[in-house]
C-alpha cells in the first residue's frame, strides 16, 4: 500500500514538534561575544547508560548498533573518541579504483560507483566518526555531481577522502586542500582562471573567491565568538566583505590548474597527449604565466605586486588570513553543531566550540579534533535536560535515516557492493543523494526557516525542512516501507537482518524496548510506544507454522516501519 495521507499528516506533526518553545538561537543569534580563545577543560563524563550511548552514537556515527552501544556503555566518551581518532581512514578512492579495474572492456566509472562506496562505508565502515564528520563537511565545503562534475568519479571520491583526512586535521590545511582540489577548481571555476587583461576586458573569475569567504570560512556578517552578529552604529549587521574584496581575492586564485610534471600552457588548459592520469585526484599547481602580478587587496590585507608571479605565495597569504579570521570558529563551529547535534545551539554552546577552535589547549588554532570533542562533549550535547527542551533537536536528513536503518539492523549486501544507487527522487526515494547537492549552498541552508510556522514565530531555524514537504515525506515513507519489507537497492541487494527482532515478535513490549534503544535512545514517548505496540499485537500469530512465521515477520516489519515513520525518530533529540 502506498502512503499519501500519512505523509501530509506527518509533515504537520514534524513542524509542530520542531517548533514549539522559545529561547532558541535564531539565524542572527543574540548575546555578546564569548570565548576568549582559552579552551575550557571538558568535564570528565562517566560511562554512559545504554540509552546515553545510543544517543551519542546517533550524533557521532551513521547510527548505533547493538555492539557499538554495548562497547561504548562499557567504556566512556573520551576513550571512544580517542580510539576513533586513531583509526586508519577508509578510502573511497581505493574502492572506486577497485571497481574500475573490474569493469568490462569499454565500460567506465559512473556516479553509482561512488554511491556504492559511500553506502558500504556508512553501513559497515569501522572509522565511523571520521566518515560521519566527512559527510558533515561535504555539506559545508560543497562540490556536486549534479552539474559539471558528473563524469569525475575518481576525483569526487578523492575529494571526499580529502574531507575525511582533514576531519581530524587542522582547518587551515583543510581550507588549502579544498582550494587546491581540482574538483573544487572545476566546480567553482577557479581552475584555469586567468589573470586580468584590461586590453581584452578580461577580469579574473570571482566565483571561488566569493564562496571561500561566504561559505567556507567567514560568512556574510561579522560575528561574536558566540555566533551572534555584530551590529554597526546604525543597528545593521556589519558585512564581512565587499565586492572590491571579492575582486581583490579573485586575483589570488588565478594561474591554478591541473597537476603534472611541467607548467606549460597545454597542461594548464588540459590539452595535449601528456595528461597526468591522476590529475583528477592530485592538488592543482600554480602556473606563473597565468597568475596576476598586480597588487591584491582584500579584507584589509595587501599582497604586494609581484615582479615574478608567485601563485603559492599569494595563496598562502590569503588562506593564512582567512583561517585566522575571528569569524571562522563560530561560523564553522555552529554548522558542525547543526549537522551533528542540534539546529539551534545556544550562544554559550557556540562560544565554547569557538574557544576550542581558537585554542585546543596547547596553543593550536583550528584543531579539528578539539572542535569535534567540543561539539560532542558539550553539556548541551550530552545532558538530557537540554534535549527535553522544545527548541532542541534537528530533523534527521534522509541519507542519515537510511544509514541509521542499515546499521541498526546489520544490513548486508549480497553483492558486497551496496547497490543503493541514486536516491534523488523525492516522490519515491530519499530526495537526497551523497555529493549531489543542487548547488554550492547544499541541500539546505543553515539558516533556513520554514515560513508561516511555529519555528518562524519562535525565531528558530530548521535547515533540513528546506527539503521536507508532503511529497518528500510520502516518498521517504514509501521507500522505507519497501526497504523494511523487501530490502534496499538494485534487485534488493541490501537486506536487513531482523533475527534479534523476530525472536521478540511474540513479546511486543520487549520488541518495542529493543527498537526504542536502537532507534530513539530509550526516549520514545509512551504514547508512540503504546500505539505501535498495539498495532503489532493486533497481528495474530496463527497455529500453522508457516503462517506463524509470516505473521512474526509482519509484526517486526510493521514495528520497525512505524518507528521509522514516527516523530520520535524523525526528530533527533
Amino acid at each position: 500500500m502506498k502512503i499519501r495521507n500519512l505523509g501530509a499528516a506527518l509533515a504537520l506533526v514534524l513542524l509542530t514538534a520542531c517548533g514549539g518553545g522559545s529561547g532558541g538561537d535564531g539565524e542572527s543569534g543574540g548575546g555578546s561575544g564569548g570565548g576568549s580563545g582559552t579552551t575550557p577543560t571538558p568535564p570528565v563524563l562517566p560511562s554512559p547508560t545504554p540509552g546515553e550511548a545510543s544517543r551519542f552514537l546517533e550524533q557521532a556515527s551513521f547510527g548505533p548498533t547493538t555492539s557499538s552501544i554495548n562497547a561504548l556503555a562499557a567504556s566512556n566518551y573520551e576513550a571512544w573518541l580517542s580510539a576513533e581518532f586513531a583509526k586508519p581512514q577508509t578510502l573511497h578512492q581505493t574502492t572506486v579504483d577497485e571497481i574500475k579495474t573490474g569493469l568490462a572492456a569499454g565500460k567506465s566509472l559512473d556516479q553509482s560507483h561512488f554511491f556504492e562506496s559511500f553506502w558500504k562505508q556508512a553501513t559497515t565502515g569501522d572509522d565511523q566518526l571520521r566518515q560521519r564528520v566527512a559527510f558533515a563537511l561535504s555539506e559545508i565545503f560543497v562540490v556536486s555531481f549534479d552539474g559539471n562534475l558528473s563524469g569525475y568519479v575518481r576525483g569526487m571520491a578523492s575529494y571526499y577522502d580529502m574531507l575525511g583526512r582533514n576531519a581530524f586535521g587542522n582547518y587551515r590545511q583543510l581550507l588549502e586542500d579544498v582550494a587546491r582540489h581540482p574538483m573544487m577548481g572545476i566546480y567553482l571555476s577557479h581552475a584555469r582562471n586567468q589573470k586580468e587583461n584590461p586590453s581584452k576586458g578580461r577580469v579574473p573569475d570571482e566565483n571561488f573567491a566569493r564562496e571561500i569567504m561566504q561559505l567556507f570560512s567567514i560568512g556574510l556578517y561579522e560575528l561574536n565568538a558566540d555566533g551572534s552578529v555584530k551590529l554597526g552604529s546604525d543597528g545593521k549587521p556589519l558585512e564581512t566583505y565587499t565586492n572590491d574584496d571579492v575582486s581583490g581575492l579573485a586575483k589570488v586564485f588565478t594561474g591554478w590548474s591541473w597537476a603534472g610534471p611541467d607548467t606549460g600552457d597545454e597542461r594548464f588548459w588540459g590539452y595535449g597527449e601528456d595528461k597526468d592520469p591522476d590529475r583528477d585526484v592530485k592538488p592543482m599547481q600554480g602556473y606563473n604565466q597565468f597568475h596576476s602580478l598586480s597588487e591584491k587587496r582584500f579584507l584589509g590585507v595587501t599582497v604586494a605586486a609581484q615582479s615574478k608571479a608567485d601563485p603559492d605565495a599569494s595563496l598562502k597569504a590569503a588562506l593564512d588570513f582567512l583561517a585566522n579570521h575571528p569569524n571562522v570558529g563560530p561560523f564553522i563551529g555552529r554548522q558542525l553543531i547543526q549537522r551533528l547535534v542540534t539546529s539551534n545551539p545556544s550562544p554559550a554552546y557556540i562560544s565554547r566550540v569557538s574557544a576550542a577552535f581558537a585554542n585546543n589547549g596547547k596553543g593550536e588554532r583550528g584543531d579539528m579534533k578539539a572542535v569535534i570533542r567540543a561539539v560532542l562533549l558539550d553539556p548541551e550535547a550530552r545532558e538530557a535536560s537540554y534535549a527535553a527542551r522544545d527548541n532542541y533537536g534537528k530533523v534527521r536528513e534522509p541519507i542519515v535515516r537510511l544509514a541509521n536503518f542499515l546499521r541498526a539492523f546489520n544490513a548486508s549486501s549480497a553483492s558486497n557492493r551496496y547497490l543503493v544507487g541514486n536516491t534523488d527522487s523525492s516522490s519515491n526515494r530519499l530526495g537526497q543523494s551523497p555529493l549531489r547537492s543542487p548547488s554550492v549552498f547544499n541541500f539546505y541552508r543553515p539558516g533556513y526557516v520554514p515560513p508561516g510556522t511555529a519555528l518562524a514565530s519562535s525565531g528558530l531555524v530548521a535547515p533540513e525542512f528546506q527539503i521536507t514537504n508532503e511529497t518528500s515525506i510520502a516518498g521517504y515513507l514509501n521507500f522505507m516501507q519497501e526497504a523494511v519489507s523487501k530490502g534496499v537497492g538494485s534487485s534488493y541487494d541490501i537486506q536487513p537482518d531482523f533475527t534479534a527482532e523476530l525472536a521478540l515478535a511474540e513479546k511486543p513490549d520487549e520488541l518495542m524496548a529493543r527498537l526504542d534503544l536502537l532507534m530513539t535512545h530509550n526516549t520514545m514517548s509512551a504514547t508512540t510506544k503504546q500505539t505501535i505496540r498495539d498495532a503489532v499485537a493486533a497481528i495474530t500469530i496463527p497455529a500453522d507454522a508457516a503462517k506463524a512465521e509470516a505473521a512474526r515477520k509482519n509484526r517486526v516489519r510493521l514495528a520497525v516501519f512505524l518507528v521509522l515513520a514516527s516523530n520520535d525518530y524523525l526528530i533527533q533529540k
